[in-house]
């Protein structure tokens, strides 16, 4: 069974961080890509950042990078991301995602979806 499970979300007050984990498990997920969106209340799902499991291209969004690392574990099946330099605008709940071969910046190709975890950040 296949399953993205996201953690370390939570409340940081602005200009701190937070380190979130995507645990996925049920498949070899070296030929995946994996990916990180948000979504803030009353607006669309939106790409934060991704990475290509096999060769670690990565992927940012213009108002995350910089400030956002997002990184791959073999060993551990899991995806991480580093935000660092948190704003109140980043509050958001976070999914993790995945797709089949390299890394997109679309929701509409990813195909896993995690639960998602929620992410405030005070001002």
């Amino acid at each position: 069974q296949v399953q993205l499970v996201e953690s370390g979300g939570g409340l940081v007050q602005a200009g701190g961080s937070l380190r979130l984990s995507c645990a996925a498990s049920g498949r070899s997920w070296r030929a995946y890509a994996m990916a990180w969106f948000r979504q803030a209340p009353g607006k669309e799902r939106a790409f934060v950042a991704a990475v290509t499991w096999n060769d670690g291209n990565t992927k940012y969004a213009d108002s995350v990078r910089g400030r956002f690392t997002i990184s791959r574990d073999n060993a551990e099946n899991t995806v991480y991301l580093q935000m660092n330099s948190l704003k109140p605008e980043d509050t958001a709940d976070y999914y993790c995602a995945a797709r089949l071969s390299y890394a997109t910046m679309s929701s509409n190709d990813y195909f896993y979806w995690g639960q998602g975890t929620q992410v405030t950040v005070s001002s």
